[in-house]
């Protein structure tokens, strides 16, 4: 996640590696999705919360499953955007 000057809202892009790479993570399985974060530099709280999201939300190994069975970006942004649906 990065803060960059210019923007006025927090924006992520969704990222699945043809190749995953290993980044010596705990559970030390290679890493095929990403989810790079980049918030406005003032976004303070707004920029946590979006953290927070992202991180619980790709924790879930069913939702990881269905992202990788699925390469249509409308897919895509329904798969990550259903459980703040849900939420709501």
């Amino acid at each position: 996640h990065a803060r960059l000057s210019g923007l006025t809202h927090v924006i992520g892009i969704f990222v699945m590696l043809e190749k995953p790479i290993d980044f010596g993570s705990i559970d030390r399985q290679p890493v095929d999705i990403a989810f790079a974060l980049f918030a406005p530099e003032d976004a303070g709280v707004e920029h946590l919360k979006a953290l927070a999201l992202v991180s619980r939300t790709l924790r879930e190994p069913a939702l990881c499953s269905k992202l990788r069975a699925n390469l249509d970006s409308t897919t895509l942004y329904a798969i990550l955007t259903e459980s703040q649906q849900q939420a709501a």
